[in-house]
């Protein structure tokens, strides 16, 4: 073996070991938030084991109120939708501007929602244990939610502290948090090195991270390899296995 290749070698092997160090500890994050997030099945998560579906309804668009007349309150409409809200027929309509709900019984105007009817929508999306509690219409909602906003907030006061995020302008529920939910989410954080917005799976840090641990692999494997071809293997594995002296 030559010069070059032994001096080769030393800097490879000194860059694997270094390399090991930085990535041992994300490595562990890795593995360790990998077996938090597979535990609990995603529907736990999403707090969807607690929330009532509400089965599609077929509604005949001629029986209600003329959507045109809904089309005028907004600018630049874009879509109408009818669908069923809390029992009753209404128009989602989305305009230049945002969304608006109205009653497609009588064409009046619902958003945005007084905390009255936000309440019956998180009342009647909630099937777990426990009763509503408070109702707050955040402009800065906590790091939990991530949508547009203001938004409403309903909190229950069951063991997993749920949290509905309503919007005022179309009585949608945006998100279900739970206890199980932010635990995840922290374990997502970390497995996916976004420590700001924790939705990135393409930021720059878990790129480098992922380039230092392939360079890791190519390293042992050109160590592993220059010991076959040396015959170096063979002569560890027989130190690793051969019998201790006799006493």
């Amino acid at each position: 073996m030559g010069w070059s290749t032994v001096r080769l070698s030393r800097i490879i092997l000194v860059g694997h070991r270094w390399l090991g160090l930085l990535l041992a500890v994300q490595v562990v994050l890795w593995m360790s938030s990998g077996v938090i997030m597979s535990w609990f099945p995603i529907e736990r998560v999403r707090g969807e084991t607690a929330a009532a579906i509400e089965a599609p309804v077929q509604l005949n668009a001629t029986r209600f109120f003329p959507p045109g007349g809904v089309i005028a309150e907004l600018q630049g409409v874009t879509d109408v939708r009818l669908r069923t809200w809390l029992g009753k027929p209404v128009y989602v309509v989305t305009g230049a501007n945002g969304r608006a709900l109205f009653d497609a019984d009588t064409g009046a105007r619902m958003s945005p929602l007084p905390e009255a009817l936000a309440r019956k929508a998180a009342e009647a999306d909630f099937r777990g244990e426990g009763d509503l509690g408070r109702m707050t219409l955040m402009n800065n909602p906590p790091p939990e939610f991530r949508g547009k906003t203001p938004v409403w907030r309903a909190e229950f006061t069951d063991a997993d502290k749920t949290r509905l995020y309503i919007s005022p302008e179309t009585g949608e529920v945006l998100a279900r948090r739970n206890r199980i939910w932010r635990l995840y989410d922290f374990f997502w954080m970390l497995h996916i090195m976004d420590y700001d917005e924790r939705e990135n799976f393409n930021n720059p840090l878990i790129r480098v991270f992922a380039a230092t641990g392939l360079l890791f692999a190519l390293s042992g494997l050109f160590l592993v390899a220059q010991r076959l071809l040396n015959g170096r293997f063979k002569d560890d594995l027989s130190r690793q296995f051969r019998p201790p002296p006799a006493p």
